[in-house]
């Protein structure tokens, strides 16, 4: 039976290398329509900013994960897919959480670049504590996700009804961005320089299953998208464009 973790247990007593591998799992799950095994973990922390302090082989992730699994962070279901406990869940919450408030900040109130925030919120999101958490969301107007689009933790942010990941949406048919992956900065520079952001209206003009591809008209102009990049966009029913905090 794995060790069950203290509901007393808090970010602090929870190593940095353990919070990284919380928030990385939080964003697959978020960003994907199957739950992660230790090889997607792998090749998404390989793709980390925080790659530096990580072994990224099978072998090393696959011991990580086990050693969070006794201490009642994860669960390995038998069909070997990685799913969060109880007390797992809540401080990948905590942490995401203040790694988006950092997103939201650096790019609030610093102005900086879509492509650079994912990176270098990664920096702030440890050394943030409850009450310069509490200062952040009191600054920025209690925001109710991250500059990407995806829900704050904690904020009480629903989606809109009809939501649907951008493979799933019929040729010829138009939708409204409700988020971006981001986590590949040179993904996140193509979409912004693409015009593909929240709020932005766009139409499915052609899927290629043979191709690979999805051909978009954003804005009267044509973009492609992969289908491997489809499913990590979200988007719904065109409606009036979204306020840039909520």
């Amino acid at each position: 039976m794995p060790k069950k973790t203290s509901k007393e247990t808090t970010l602090d007593q929870v190593s940095a290398l353990a919070q990284n591998y919380l928030i990385t799992l939080y964003m697959l799950e978020d960003d994907q329509d199957t739950p992660p095994t230790a090889s997607r973990l792998a090749e998404q922390l390989a793709k980390s900013p925080i790659t530096e302090h990580l072994g990224t082989s099978i072998a090393s992730v696959g011991a990580m994960v086990h050693r969070m699994q006794r201490d009642g962070l994860l669960e390995i279901t038998k069909g070997k897919h990685i799913a969060f406990s109880e007390a797992g869940r809540k401080l990948a919450e905590q942490i995401m959480r203040r790694h988006q408030l950092a997103e939201r900040m650096l790019v609030d109130m610093l102005g900086m670049e879509l492509h650079k925030v994912h990176a270098e919120a990664h920096r702030w999101e440890h050394a943030i504590s409850p009450d310069v958490e509490a200062k952040l969301v009191e600054r920025l107007g209690n925001p109710l996700t991250c500059p990407f689009g995806h829900p704050i933790p904690g904020s009480g942010y629903r989606p809109p009804e009809g939501s649907l990941r951008l493979n799933k949406v019929p040729p010829h048919t138009a939708v409204t961005v409700e988020r971006i992956p981001e986590y590949d900065p040179r993904l996140v520079q193509y979409l912004v320089s693409s015009g593909i952001v929240r709020g932005q209206r766009l139409t499915v003009r052609e899927v290629a299953a043979y191709k690979g591809t999805l051909t978009l008209d954003v804005g009267g102009k044509e973009v492609i998208v992969g289908v491997q990049v489809a499913p990590s966009i979200v988007v719904h029913s065109p409606s009036p464009a979204l306020p840039s905090k909520n």
